[in-house]
């Protein structure tokens, strides 16, 4: 991918997989992180609860978005190889 990046950005499926799907997985890490970070600080538990539900839910959302479904238009994938 690197090393020829005008031609590799021109195939969907080869920029999903080396473009999209790791930059979205490290952004939902660091959503994690700092749904974590901001729960740690709160000093209620309902503060705390309401917190990590809401940083988690974002963090999955931009999960089950990058992953490789076979009805996803980022990536042409079928059920079974």
């Amino acid at each position: 991918f690197w090393s020829n990046f005008g031609a590799a950005i021109k195939s969907p499926d080869v920029r999903f997989f080396s473009l999209i799907h790791m930059a979205a997985m490290l952004l939902a890490v660091t959503v994690i992180t700092i749904g974590s970070a901001k729960a740690k600080r709160a000093t209620k538990d309902i503060e705390k609860f309401k917190t990590v539900l809401i940083w988690f839910s974002i963090a999955l959302l931009i999960i089950l978005a990058a992953i490789p479904w076979p009805f996803s238009p980022l990536a042409v994938r079928p059920y079974f190889r």
